[in-house]
């Protein structure tokens, strides 16, 4: 990552630790070294970071003992001057990318991807959500991103704040209720179905829902004219073909070695097949900037980097809801307005994505 930019990210989620009361004034922040372990930066990217809390009041410095979250932090008096200036970088940002060339859809959705990588490497989802807000987590999906935009303007007051990882890590933070609902597309090679059996696995004894998100295309991800001519899982061994994968535990990864398995194909002798990535944006960056000649993830991740694209399955995403998550009036709107046609047209011009049965709900009893 651009460093110059990385302490924009560690300041704003130490701000918004202080803005959730995870921090309190007085609190000690990290140590440096800590903070370049975390953020696999360097002292002088954290030292910036600070250096931006403390301009804007939030931090204090004090020689030999750390830097301290100040007392009376004034974010809310600060509120329109901050958000004045962040609409100034934006507009620069803008303004950089338009005299390149390009388009504002170009640009709305190189954002949205950004924002994608951002809630794979944020910290944990919130352990507590206030009455209108949705904590999701689970697996990658530009879809979910779109709903969590625009969610807020059709539902007053209501939140859908997502972090993605995997479709199993999903389901367990919703076991171990850290989520309020999870993303899952895990196929179950003896049903060949998806989710359902592993949802009665790691929620025993509770009703849960499937509400259908979306049928996504699934396949080889390559770079814009298939330069290798690679077609099939079989071509993934070619000599000096180098892979980029995606992490065990998600759905992706599940399908992926199944089918390796069932074409005959010995995954160790796949160049590259250890290189795991948390997201199908990361699949098709790794891609599209050569530093792999194949990946395997979404069309639509493939589309949003103009490279080559060869279909391999189609699969069945959801959003995997306990029946008490059903009582709250937030999460009914949710599934209620993933119904709606205007957002199953929105989803589809995603590309591929079939919006079909978007919205339906199936019951799993215990």
């Amino acid at each position: 990552m651009d460093e110059p930019h990385l302490y924009h990210r560690i300041s704003a989620a130490i701000r918004q630790e202080i803005l959730d009361g995870r921090l309190h004034p007085g609190d000690r922040l990290p140590p440096l070294r800590d903070m370049t372990r975390r953020w696999n930066c360097t002292l002088g990217t954290v030292q910036h970071a600070y250096r931006d809390l403390a301009e804007s009041g939030l931090a204090v410095s004090r020689p030999g003992k750390g830097t301290f979250v100040a007392g009376g932090a004034p974010l809310e008096k600060a509120a329109p001057l901050r958000r004045a200036g962040l609409v100034h970088r934006a507009e620069a940002f803008l303004l950089e990318a338009l005299t390149a060339g390009h388009s504002t859809d170009e640009i709305e959705q190189a954002v949205r991807m950004a924002l994608d990588r951002w809630r794979v490497v944020q910290p944990n989802p919130l352990e507590a959500a206030p009455e209108n807000t949705i904590r999701f987590s689970g697996s990658h999906d530009p879809a979910v991103s779109w709903l969590a935009e625009h969610f807020s303007k059709v539902e007053a007051g209501g939140k859908l704040i997502p972090q993605f990882g995997g479709s199993l890590s999903g389901l367990i933070a919703l076991a171990e209720g850290k989520a309020d609902i999870a993303g899952s597309h895990l196929w179950d090679e003896p049903s060949d179905s998806y989710n359902a059996p592993f949802v009665r696995r790691l929620l025993p004894g509770q009703r849960a829902a499937l509400v259908h998100l979306a049928y996504r295309r699934l396949g080889l991800i390559l770079p814009a004219g298939n330069p290798r001519n690679i077609r099939q899982l079989a071509d993934l061994t070619l000599p000096g073909n180098h892979f980029i994968n995606r992490q065990p535990g998600s759905g992706t990864r599940v399908w992926l070695d199944a089918a390796l398995r069932k074409v005959d194909v010995d995954s160790s002798k796949v160049a590259g097949y250890q290189n795991e990535v948390l997201s199908h944006s990361e699949v098709a960056r790794a891609v599209a900037e050569g530093s792999a000649d194949c990946g395997f993830g979404l069309e639509t991740s493939a589309l949003a980097y103009k490279l080559d694209f060869v279909f391999l399955t189609r699969e069945e995403y959801h959003l995997v809801i306990p029946s008490h998550q059903l009582e709250r009036p937030v999460v009914n709107a949710l599934i209620h307005w993933l119904a709606d046609p205007a957002v199953k047209s929105a989803i589809a011009a995603l590309g591929g994505y079939d919006t079909a049965r978007s919205g339906s709900l199936e019951m799993i009893e215990p």
